[in-house]
């Protein structure tokens, strides 16, 4: 395996640790860059661009647990590898808890270093000889041209490839199983079980034994053994939808298995290894839920290491059309008929409609038209019919010309890459009145950075 390309970065303010390290890893063909402390490896982190990152975790100014903290906010999915003394050995694991890959202890032994530094490289990407999402075959659900879905689909394809726990957040309707199914096949688990379970459609008794298995005889109706999901999905992916509505008890009992990588089945003196990558969802305001006791914030954060956002249907209203033509065909090709289409006027009131059900409150109307309407052409009544009170009206004058300057901002944004200098002079308006602008429609030019 050709491994000159993979990256390594390395951070440490003991220049001899540097200078030991970098020796040991280039002797095994790793290209390896140093940096001192925190600020110059976030440099590397855009120029360099690491496939790993090996870091100190006591240094002065920003310790290595403030630099993780950075490189997932950066770069969500790039492994991390803390260096630690005996005496922070505590830390260190609280560290591999808020996402680090693993820790050493110094000093370094050689062998080890090796072989952790190859498990990391073997989620990052960095050895891999073929990458699941370098493809779109892994987000072919996912139809969209907007900018918010485009971000969210590439911060998805990067962390897809590490096993770090993802948090995904949306309204309801907002296809948050299905960005979840995308990153599973954007994964090296791709060959693996993809499993997904609604925590809160399931009583609190029943989906224990759901998660976790049990033992025949272990309550009234177990007439066999049954050995839950987290063993089903060993090696693949397992998706917590709605996490917010799992009982306390139960998520204490969900944070063990996260910690010990082990389920011991309802009735059962035995505990089972487990290898599975934990995804959950949820619509609801986790951090709210954390303040008013209904929610662990241990298990909050070593769910939510990277958290993604769905958009609402509402913030993405350009994908409307392209949405409704998919599901015409898929339509058509479920009911073996001739493929549907709706005249200009009727897609227009979709566009301009209320959807607080999001995607799939659309899919629910579309469906409903296709069968009510007896023509290949699905007329503007039918649809008027079908919508009701969620018909939007018109906007105003003043709201039209804050969606179209906040659509142009954002196109500048793009287009240079967050770079404020280029983007003010495009639009001939001074950096001040342009910083202004940005602020007053909520853009943050950090977000459209290119990476180099």
């Amino acid at each position: 395996m050709d491994t000159t390309k993979r990256r390594i970065l390395l951070v440490d303010d003991d220049a001899d640790m540097l200078r030991l390290l970098s020796i040991r890893l280039r002797a095994h063909q790793y290209d390896v860059e140093c940096a001192k402390d925190a600020a110059e490896a976030i440099n590397f982190i855009h120029s360099f661009r690491p496939d790993l990152v090996i870091s100190d975790l006591r240094m002065p100014v920003t310790d290595g647990m403030e630099l993780l903290a950075e490189v997932q906010r950066l770069q969500p999915g790039l492994p991390v590898i803390l260096l630690t003394a005996h005496g922070t050995i505590p830390d260190a694991v609280t560290a591999t808890h808020r996402g680090a890959f693993d820790f050493l202890t110094k000093p370094v032994d050689k062998e080890a270093l090796l072989s952790v530094v190859e498990k990391a490289m073997q989620i990052s990407g960095g050895a891999a000889p073929i990458d699941h999402a370098r493809s779109d075959k892994w987000r072919e659900e996912i139809v969209t041209t907007h900018p918010l879905m485009l971000q969210l689909l590439e911060d998805a394809r990067r962390v897809a490839s590490s096993d770090t726990g993802i948090m995904i957040v949306g309204e309801s309707g907002t296809g948050k199983e299905l960005l979840a199914r995308a990153i599973h096949k954007a994964s090296p688990r791709a060959g693996r079980e993809f499993l997904a379970v609604n925590c809160g459609a399931i009583p609190e008794n029943l989906l224990e034994s759901e998660l976790f298995g049990h033992e025949k005889g272990a309550f009234t109706g177990a007439i066999r053994e049954h050995e839950g999901l987290f063993r089903a999905a060993d090696g693949g992916t397992l998706l917590l939808d709605e996490i917010g509505d799992m009982p306390l008890p139960l998520q204490v009992k969900l944070l063990r298995v996260l910690q010990e990588r082990q389920v011991r089945p309802v009735g059962s003196v035995r505990s089972f290894p487990v290898n599975v990558r934990i995804i959950s969802a949820t619509h609801q305001d986790l951090k709210a839920a954390m303040d008013e006791g209904r929610f662990r914030a241990d298990l909050y954060y070593r769910l939510n290491v990277v958290g993604l956002r769905m958009p609402s249907l509402s913030e993405r209203v350009s994908d409307i059309p392209m949405l409704v033509s998919r599901y015409l065909a898929t339509l058509a090709a479920r009911s073996g008929e001739r493929c549907k289409v709706y005249a200009p006027e009727a897609m227009e009131l979709l566009v301009a409609a209320r959807w607080p059900g999001n995607v799939r409150q659309l899919f629910n109307i579309v469906e409903q038209n296709v069968a009510l309407s007896v023509t290949p052409v699905i007329g503007a009544r039918i649809v008027q019919k079908a919508l009701g009170d969620e018909i939007l009206p018109p906007p105003t004058f003043a709201q039209a010309r804050d969606d179209f300057t906040r659509a142009y901002l954002t196109q500048l944004l793009q287009i240079t890459g967050g770079n404020i200098s280029q983007a003010s002079r495009m639009a001939e308006r001074n950096r001040t009145e342009f910083y202004k602008l940005l602020a007053r429609f909520g853009l943050n030019p950090a977000l459209f950075k290119s990476e180099g």
